[in-house]
């Protein structure tokens, strides 16, 4: 039998670091998880998962076990460094390349791009691609949103995003949250370093025929891009590659709707989804 290997040495993750640090203020307060449920008003069973690391938990059963045991923002700002670990290695490359990015150039096939969601769309799209319970969905979602700071910073980089009509064709299940998601886009559109643009169906085939693609220029003028379909994702770093990802969202974009019209195009969007005023006669 090969000799086990050590784990001395290594650095704990943030998201170990919490979950420990709830076992202890538990263990120390002398609460049972079925006593800590009802004082916070959460499953025992997913308390247990947020003290095991299996989840890293939302902001509000945070706040929750923070009144619970009087810590004020100590366990929020635990979670705030742990949220990260939430993510699958695959994108968590991405989301700390993501973070340095002085420019970002996103097409979304699928779904709006992440950094532009609704909380109420967010919700629908986790509970499409798979049924959460709702701590986990919370979770989820809170942990999208938190990435869209991303856009208001200061220093923030030049974003911009392609969105494919199917995209804005497919609505959510409320017409409400669909009105609010195209709202958000909208006030997107507002901030100086947003531009949004819409490829309509009639641009017809082209180079990125069913994947999304997101590129990121670094402050070293390095560039990375990342690719996704329905069920995966790749982090590209190879500069040959990614030069040929470029060209094609360059040509992409010279199919889209100028800024100024893909406004306009959402704004008919958003009329067209106002309910209809009742017949006065």
């Amino acid at each position: 039998m090969g000799a086990r290997k050590s784990n001395a040495g290594q650095r704990p993750s943030a998201r170990q670091m919490l979950a420990k640090e709830l076992a202890r203020l538990r263990e120390e307060s002398g609460k049972s998880l079925a006593t800590l449920g009802e004082e916070t008003t959460y499953d025992r069973a997913y308390l247990h998962k947020l003290e095991t690391g299996a989840r890293v938990g939302s902001p509000e059963v945070i706040a929750a076990l923070s009144a619970v045991y009087g810590t004020g923002e100590q366990l929020s700002m635990l979670w705030q460094l742990a949220r990260e670990d939430a993510f699958a290695d695959k994108y968590k490359r991405f989301m700390q390349l993501e973070a340095k990015a002085t420019v970002q150039y996103a097409y979304s096939v699928g779904a709006i791009h992440g950094l532009l969601q609704s909380e109420g769309y967010a919700r629908e799209v986790f509970q499409a691609t798979r049924p959460r319970d709702e701590n986990e969905l919370s979770e989820d979602v809170a942990a999208r949103l938190g990435r869209q700071e991303l856009l208001r910073r200061e220093n923030a980089p030049h974003f911009r995003a392609i969105l494919d009509e199917s995209v804005l064709r497919r609505k959510t299940r409320e017409p409400d949250e669909w009105t609010k998601q195209l709202e958000h886009l909208l006030d997107a559109c507002q901030l100086p370093n947003v531009t949004l643009q819409v490829l309509p169906f009639d641009a017809g085939p082209h180079g990125l025929l069913g994947t999304s693609v997101t590129v990121l220029w670094l402050p070293d003028g390095k560039a990375v891009a990342y690719t996704e379909d329905a069920h995966s994702g790749q982090l590209i770093e190879d500069p040959s590659e990614v030069e040929k990802l470029r060209l094609s969202y360059d040509l992409l974009r010279d199919l889209a709707l100028s800024p100024r019209d893909s406004v306009a195009f959402i704004e008919r969007l958003l009329e067209d989804n106002k309910p209809c005023a009742p017949d006065p006669t």
